[in-house]
């Protein structure tokens, strides 16, 4: 299954959506969702962007990908995710969480790095990747 993450920066803040739904239900991480057929990554993360905290942002470019894969009891596949991890640069907005997220917040990066929250994997790492592209 594609999907694409959205990464905002802004005003050394990153943009953080509670995930409602599993995967990774409960957890603070990058709003984003399936890619539609025919949708580019691109275009879904900034869609689901909007779909999810109300923020418009252009996408600029992909970041990287990251692999979710989630295994049976018995050790096969149950599901494989393909993130495209896409960053945008902020437009306008504010934050309202929506949809598939039960909280969305603007957090301070230097937050994020110490573990202030409870996150999905390579949050920070990704946030850093985002940091340094914008610099």
């Amino acid at each position: 299954m594609l999907g694409a993450i959205a990464v905002v920066i802004h005003n050394d803040q990153v943009l953080l959506a509670k995930r409602r739904k599993n995967p990774d239900s409960g957890l603070w991480g990058f709003p984003g969702g399936h890619v539609e057929l025919g949708e580019t990554a691109l275009a879904a993360a900034a869609r689901e962007l909007q779909e999810e905290t109300g923020i418009t942002a252009n996408p600029i470019d992909y970041l990287t990908n990251i692999d979710v894969v989630f295994c049976n009891p018995d050790g096969s596949v149950a599901v494989h995710y393909l993130l495209a991890v896409v960053l945008c640069d902020y437009v306008n907005g504010t934050v309202q969480a929506a949809d598939d997220v039960s909280d969305a917040r603007w957090f301070d990066c230097d937050d994020i790095r110490a573990g202030s929250i409870s996150m999905s994997d390579r949050v920070v790492e990704v946030m850093d990747m985002a940091s340094a592209r914008q610099s």
